[in-house]
């Protein structure tokens, strides 16, 4: 299978490069990704300069842009055969709940959907980063199950791997987002001139972090799957919207 990888921690990160090598080893893989870390960048695109796009030694493309524009100028100009899948990760943390609102990884993912391939986005979970291998197993192994069974395109498979050995690993679950509870307040600082700056704090707590969700599969050993939609229409609102709508 032709895969593009793409991250959002830069063409350097360590979770790229170990799931290059576990991907590699069955699979025909070709790396564009951003020249620095772009976290939480969603899925910004670049619209007022230009994209470049840089060979480095390890034969990984590196563009000046966001995940987005990586896999958006992969597909569109710079492959010469298209992928018939795209891959993102493995993201240094955890994108959870709310998190994939931001995330640049799930964006990454979310742009090769929009191309109309089939995606998946990988995070793994924990402050030690210590077990990329154990993400970048699950990956391998979710990978060539789509080989021999394809999903719908329809859908992002986003990927949350607990940060511990493959051995210790409970199993996957397949999940739906939890959400968390308000952030934390921004840090207010100054900086050398004395001028006001302010510095984004903690995310927020779990609040709905129970039974099925992709919270409560971390935190209980398991890899978590949940399949992400880019339709963000809310069907359930819509009688209630033509009803509310007629008022005016």
């Amino acid at each position: 299978m032709k895969i593009l990888l793409s991250n959002d921690d830069g063409v350097h990160a360590k979770g790229l490069h170990a799931l290059y090598r576990a991907l590699s080893e069955f699979n025909e893989v070709t790396v564009i990704a951003p020249d620095r870390n772009c976290s939480g960048a969603s899925n910004a695109l670049s619209l007022t300069h230009p994209l470049r796009i840089n060979q480095m030694d390890s034969g990984f493309y590196a563009v000046n842009g966001t995940p987005s524009d990586c896999v958006h100028l992969g597909l569109n100009s710079f492959l010469q055969d298209d992928p018939q899948l795209v891959v993102s990760g493995i993201n240094h943390g955890a994108n959870l709940g709310d998190d994939v609102i931001y995330s640049g990884t799930v964006a990454a993912a979310t742009e090769g959907r929009y191309m109309g391939l089939p995606a998946v986005a990988v995070s793994l979970v924990g402050k030690q980063e210590n077990n990329f291998e154990t993400a970048a197993r699950v990956v391998s192994e979710i990978v060539q199950h789509l080989i021999a069974h394809p999903l719908p395109a329809d859908q992002i498979l986003n990927v949350n791997v607990p940060d511990i050995p493959y051995s210790e690993l409970k199993g996957i679950q397949v999940t739906r987002q939890g959400r968390r509870h308000r952030a934390e307040s921004m840090v207010k600082d100054n900086d050398p001139f004395g001028r006001e700056i302010y510095w984004y704090g903690p995310v927020g707590q779990e609040q709905d972090a129970g039974p099925g969700t992709d919270f409560h599969a971390i935190a209980n050993g398991y890899c978590s799957v949940t399949p992400l939609s880019v339709d963000m229409t809310a069907y359930q609102g819509m009688e209630n919207l033509k009803t509310w709508i007629t008022k005016l």
